[in-house]
């Protein structure tokens, strides 16, 4: 009987590349513009080139990398048409997310929200702007993986990772004071069974912000 090798847990290393990119983009960790070569996320990774080329590729065809013609990679910097235009996919996606995860906002979901927003309150004393991407997200995530709509999530997440650096670049400019106004108006729908009330916060809370980068 032949010998099978036991499977290696580990992810390929493309893969483990790919994910940590993609985190730190889509976190804004990385700002706006930012040049990144592959011999640096070769080494940054402890891989080979091949490796590095094909996350990068990867990262590029979903929009958080360009890749120039000379091989320049960057993330990129957003147009304020390209900004209006993924501020308004966020408004039409993430609004109809929401209102899906209505009927199942049972009290542990809106506990969960409310702890997520209390600690985004901690990072804006902070203000620790990639603490404060990051639990943003997680706020949004938390909500509408109840919408049970694996596809459009995956098409949200998309539009945070091509709009990573330049959210960066937004706090940077908010000064935020405390947590997303929104936030608070969101949870309250949920509480209510608002729906109308939920869309309109939602739609809020994720154009408000960009808009004011292309006023």
């Amino acid at each position: 009987m032949p010998h099978n090798p036991r499977p290696d847990p580990s992810p390929p290393a493309h893969d483990r590349i790919y994910r940590g990119l993609r985190s730190r983009i889509m976190h804004g960790e990385i700002a706006p513009g930012k040049a990144l070569t592959l011999r640096g996320v070769a080494a940054e990774f402890d891989v080979s080139m091949t490796p590095a080329r094909e996350a990068v590729r990867r990262l590029s065809a979903e929009g958080a990398l360009t890749l120039s013609r000379s091989g320049r990679v960057s993330t990129p910097e957003l147009s304020n048409e390209r900004i209006e235009e993924l501020a308004a996919l966020r408004a039409l996606i993430e609004v109809e997310l929401a209102s899906r995860a209505l009927p199942r906002a049972h009290i542990a979901l809106i506990e969960r929200l409310q702890s997520v927003n209390a600690k985004i309150a901690e990072d804006v004393v902070r203000y620790d702007a990639v603490a404060y991407i990051r639990r943003n997200l997680e706020f949004h995530r938390t909500l509408y993986l109840r919408a049970q709509a694996p596809a459009m999530l995956a098409m949200a997440e998309t539009v945070w990772l091509q709009l990573g650096p330049t959210m960066r670049a937004l706090y940077g400019r908010l000064h935020h004071k405390e947590p997303p106004h929104y936030h608070r108006a969101i949870i309250t729908a949920l509480k209510t069974g608002d729906e109308p009330g939920l869309r309109r916060a939602v739609r809020s809370d994720v154009t408000q912000g960009l808009r004011m980068l292309v006023g």
